[in-house]
């Protein structure tokens, strides 16, 4: 079975940083589009970044330049890297992956085939 584990939430003050971590089991991660999608309190649920098996990344306008993807392969771990935390950035974050074959990474949520539980992420001072 493919399993996708999110962890590293937690709450912050605005300013300050946080890493989530994406761990997959069952699947290479490296093979797949890996996103990061959150949704806030009484909100839609927004991607926020992805990177794909050919490595294209992609950021939403609302956190680039603030956030950063990666990946692990030796740990088979997707990482979003978040720093300048601002209100507005509180929500649960959830990590998802499908097997799309595009040249550009996928942002689509109702394309995603194997999702986390989520984590949450609280930014207040």
């Amino acid at each position: 079975q493919l399993h996708l584990v999110e962890s590293g939430g937690g709450v912050v003050q605005p300013g300050g940083s946080l890493r989530l971590s994406c761990a997959a089991s069952g699947f290479t991660l490296d093979d797949y589009n890996i996103a990061w999608f959150r949704q806030a309190p009484g909100k839609e649920r927004e991607g926020v970044s992805c990177i794909n098996h050919s490595g294209n990344i992609r950021y939403a306008s609302s956190v680039e330049g603030r956030f950063t993807i990666s990946r692990d392969s030796a740990k088979n771990t997707t990482y979003l890297q978040m720093d300048s935390l601002k209100p507005e950035d509180t929500a649960v974050y959830y990590c998802a992956a499908d097997k799309s074959p595009f040249s550009f990474c996928v942002l689509r949520d109702n394309v995603m085939d194997y999702w986390g539980k989520g984590t949450l992420v609280t930014v207040s001072s």
